[in-house]
């Protein structure tokens, strides 16, 4: 069962060597982050796992110690998905498991083992649902670390430039984050989320699946989009 998760932006930016000089204006984001994490560090899971989007197809299941790298952003730094576990190739996991990884290991995770799933960013919300659902029967008390970013779209120097659409669509998710509305999650619209270049669609319905019936309560810990894309910060409990 779901005991806990945590809602987590994924740009490569939230590591200060990729973001260089611009490093400081993530810093909330960042703090954010470390608070949630320790929400599912105190909920004693007994697995965590790492959700995040990975391209068109998805790639995974990972396990712990499967390695990153941010080498291809510019900066000389490897990550490993926990503390401890197998070696796996270099570069296997994507970035939003990168960062992931990189924000357990700035938190110290020591709390559970843990595994990360690359989510294709297409996958249908029915499926998505059925994969949370999956993971959350793995263990009498699973945590899950949710990693996506809202729309691309907040202004015109966005990545996808700017849609009129994105602030409305991004708000409403923030509510849902923050109520812990698993059937608000479970009701995104794929097709817009898609044309906004909401890659954390598909990892927050996954999430929506592995929390029906668990009851949990939520609270919104950041929200702003510096980039022009949303970022969000969430912790389920």
């Amino acid at each position: 069962m779901l005991v806990a998760a945590a809602v987590c932006p994924c740009p490569p930016l939230l590591v200060p060597e990729v973001a260089a000089g611009a490093a400081p204006e993530l810093d909330a984001a960042r703090a954010a982050c470390t608070d949630a994490i320790a929400v599912l560090a105190a909920s004693r899971p007994d697995r965590l796992v790492v959700v995040g989007p990975a391209g068109q197809s998805g790639r995974g299941p990972h396990p712990q110690g499967a390695r990153g790298s941010f080498r291809g952003f510019g900066a000389d730094v490897d990550v490993q998905l926990g503390r401890s576990g197998g070696d796996a190739a270099e570069g296997e996991l994507p970035p939003s498991l990168s960062v992931a990884a990189w924000l357990l290991d700035r938190t110290e995770w020591s709390a559970a083992p843990l595994e990360g799933l690359g989510v294709g960013e297409p996958l249908a919300a029915e499926r998505c649902i059925q994969v949370g659902g999956e993971i959350a029967a793995r263990a009498d008390r699973v945590a899950l670390l949710v990693m996506g970013d809202a729309s691309a779209c907040r202004t015109l120097k966005a990545p996808g430039y700017l849609d009129e659409r994105a602030a409305g669509f991004d708000a409403e998710v923030a509510r849902a984050l923050g109520a812990a509305d698993v059937e608000a999650l479970k009701a995104l619209d794929e097709e817009l989320a898609y044309e906004l270049k909401a890659a954390g669609r598909a990892p927050w319905q996954v999430l929506a699946g592995a929390a029906e019936g668990a009851g949990l309560s939520g609270e919104l810990l950041y929200e702003d989009a510096p980039y022009g894309v949303g970022y969000l910060v969430a912790a389920w409990s």
